[in-house]
């Protein structure tokens, strides 16, 4: 009975070791491609990382109807691979695909990124007419003197109980 026991740990231990050897190989292949900002104007500056110790290896590269072939760069500390990119001047708008190829072999992320015509919006704080209304500043005022009352409340009471 103990042995039977010992048997199946044993093979349970080794079927472990065999599904975990191929997907560790599998890292060394491109395996994902982030780029950022996601949405860029045209003539912009586009930053793709790929995943896969391949990616680190000379030759290794991205490419876009959007932009240029550019030669992947290693991030060292890890199994990454970057390159930043110049979104051409005359690219339409609308949404990308980004291929990598890293020791041969391609991995392709459609819609990566998305080109707009003119620059991104970006944000100006609370100055903006599509922000917050005079309604909302005052239950924000509100709730934030609510809890500035409440605070010192509860403050003053465990004051006089240390007290007693």
């Amino acid at each position: 009975m103990r042995n039977s026991r010992a048997l199946a740990a044993v093979v349970a231990a080794g079927a472990l070791v065999g599904f975990a050897a191929p997907s560790a190989a599998a890292w060394a292949e491109p395996s994902n491609i982030v780029a950022m900002p996601s949405v860029i104007a045209r003539g912009g500056q586009l930053t793709v990382t790929v995943d896969g110790s391949s990616c680190s290896s000379p030759g290794s590269y991205v490419e876009s109807p959007a932009f240029p072939r550019t030669n992947l760069q290693h991030i060292q500390g890890g199994s990454t691979a970057s390159a930043t990119v110049k979104v051409n001047h005359n690219a339409h708008p609308g949404a990308y695909d980004i291929t990598a190829n890293c020791g041969g072999k391609p991995l392709t992320r459609p819609a990566a990124f998305t080109v707009i015509h003119g620059g991104v919006r970006g944000g100006i704080g609370g100055s903006t007419t599509s922000g917050a209304t005079r309604t909302d500043m005052a239950i924000g005022g509100a709730l934030v003197a609510a809890a500035a009352v409440g605070g010192g409340v509860f403050w003053m009471r465990r004051r006089s109980e240390s007290k007693a």
